[in-house]
């Protein structure tokens, strides 16, 4: 079937000016992908590192290329011209500078919505998710991440609701929905002892046939055959450097990479194929922090995701990777100077995140126990005044609700004295308005063009699948 007949035949012809048609002529081949242009797209697998700014893309490829000598595949599928690659605009509705919900929901519902939201516009008009469009046409359909599943990015995919921030009610739609993997963090939201209502998800998932994991050997020996909900942490999961260094994490909280294996597995065996969004979460978590360490090694663990999606799309002949991020956030960056090279390679001997380093402090601590703390976890050498600078932090430390920091840890003056040792700079601690990197390998790449907007993914996905848009 020819994709452009079957789609000028459907639904999307008379969406109306707003939502039109949004694709030209198709897009050069590129070497080795050859095969899967022009072919319908069985499985869609799309792997998100959210927050992630240009820069954050470019320290990672220079932390493996100088650690390995070998770089990121992300960057590798470039060299090796076996993707299509745009820029994409990811505004919201509502301001230059998206939120996640906002930009999920771009792509999950094809309309621009505003920040806050899921799929709902402003006037109350609900615009139905795509997973549920892929469910509809007979697909599969999940989403792993390393945050809370319930959080912005998955639930843009899958649900509909006015507020990012009503978690307890998404994990409740997940079920409704049936989606076919759920993992990630986010006990809060489905545990009868975090839950305001005290209902306990996990049983009511597992009777609904579900397989529910709490922890990575559970979920790699949990049967391919059944549906899978995997919660592995209260909130978001530890990050991957605090993770590499702990041997309870790395038995108990599974990697992106395995979390995107495992689900895969589960599903590529369905006749009528699947859908799969990946998220590297923390990554924006890490530049809300400016936490460079939490940064890198959590974009590192994104691009060991990509090799698990490239994997199998290379022996599978029908999967459409698609690699890209939902924003900026902090716009780091290697900062020009004697010792760039240098300083910039001591964040290989990093051990763990400022996170880990500034809640192992209280106002208890003495200016030696946080000078060794620091030293330890990056093996650098601060001052008394500078840890004093710290500990002044905790004396009137503010512990309340918020989204990425709560207890308000200082992180952006240690991030400060970090700059002095690692020669990155960072521009805020705030989302930015960054036309973002895509890139697209397998059936259907062929659709992206050099600039798109953001909701146009939404109608190459359901193109790519030669899925109407008519539920």
């Amino acid at each position: 079937m020819n994709r452009r007949h079957f789609f000028k035949k459907g639904t999307l012809a008379t969406l109306g000016a707003t939502l039109a048609y949004p694709f030209g002529a198709t897009a050069t081949a590129v070497k080795n992908q050859t095969i899967g242009l022009n072919k319908k797209a069985k499985n869609i697998i799309i792997v998100v590192s959210d927050g992630m700014s240009i820069g954050t893309l470019n320290m990672a490829d220079l932390y493996l290329s100088r650690k390995t000598g070998i770089g990121s595949h992300w960057l590798q599928l470039y060299k090796d011209n076996k993707v299509t690659r745009g820029l994409m605009d990811m505004a919201s509705a509502s301001s230059i500078v998206t939120d996640s919900a906002a930009a999920s929901s771009s792509w999950g519902g094809g309309v621009r919505i505003h920040n806050g939201a899921l799929n709902m516009s402003k006037n109350g008009e609900a615009h139905l998710p795509i997973w549920q469009k892929f469910k509809k046409s007979g697909k599969k359909a999940g989403c792993v991440t390393t945050v809370p599943i319930t959080h912005a990015t998955p639930a843009g995919f899958c649900v509909n609701s006015t507020s990012r921030n009503a978690q307890e009610d998404i994990a409740e739609k997940y079920l409704e929905h049936q989606f076919d993997v759920m993992m990630g963090g986010g006990n809060n939201y489905f545990s009868a002892d975090k839950r305001k209502d005290k209902t306990d998800l996990y049983k009511r998932y597992a009777s609904k046939g579900y397989t529910v994991v709490k922890n990575r050997e559970d979920m790699l020996s949990a049967s391919n055959q059944k549906s899978i909900l995997g919660v592995f942490d209260d909130n978001g999961l530890p990050y991957a450097l605090d993770r590499r260094n702990n041997n309870d994490l790395k038995k108990n909280i599974p990697s992106l990479a395995e979390m995107t294996q495992k689900a895969i597995d589960v599903m590529k065996i369905h006749p009528q194929g699947f859908v799969l969004q990946v998220e590297a979460g923390k990554v924006d978590w890490a530049a809300h922090a400016n936490d460079i360490s939490g940064l890198i090694y959590d974009q590192v663990a994104h691009d060991e995701a990509i090799k698990t999606a490239i994997d199998f799309a290379e022996k599978d002949g029908e999967t459409l990777v698609i690699i890209t991020t939902d924003h900026g956030n902090a716009n780091p960056g290697i900062i020009y100077g004697n010792e760039a090279n240098s300083n910039f390679d001591s964040i290989q001997n990093y051990k763990h995140t400022n996170e880990w380093i500034l809640n192992g402090i209280g106002k208890e601590s003495s200016l030696k126990q946080i000078k060794d703390r620091i030293h330890y976890a990056n093996n650098i050498t601060l001052s008394n005044s500078e840890c004093q600078q710290l500990l002044n932090y905790y004396n009137d430390l503010d512990i309340e609700n918020g989204l990425y920091n709560p207890r308000h840890l200082p992180y952006k003056i240690l991030a400060d004295m970090q700059q002095k040792h690692n020669s990155v700079g960072w521009i805020s601690m705030q989302h930015s308005a960054d036309y973002v990197e895509i890139a697209m390998y397998g059936p259907g790449s062929d659709l992206l063009k050099p600039f798109i907007k953001n909701t146009d993914l939404h109608y190459m996905m359901l193109e790519a699948a030669e899925v109407e848009n008519k539920f």
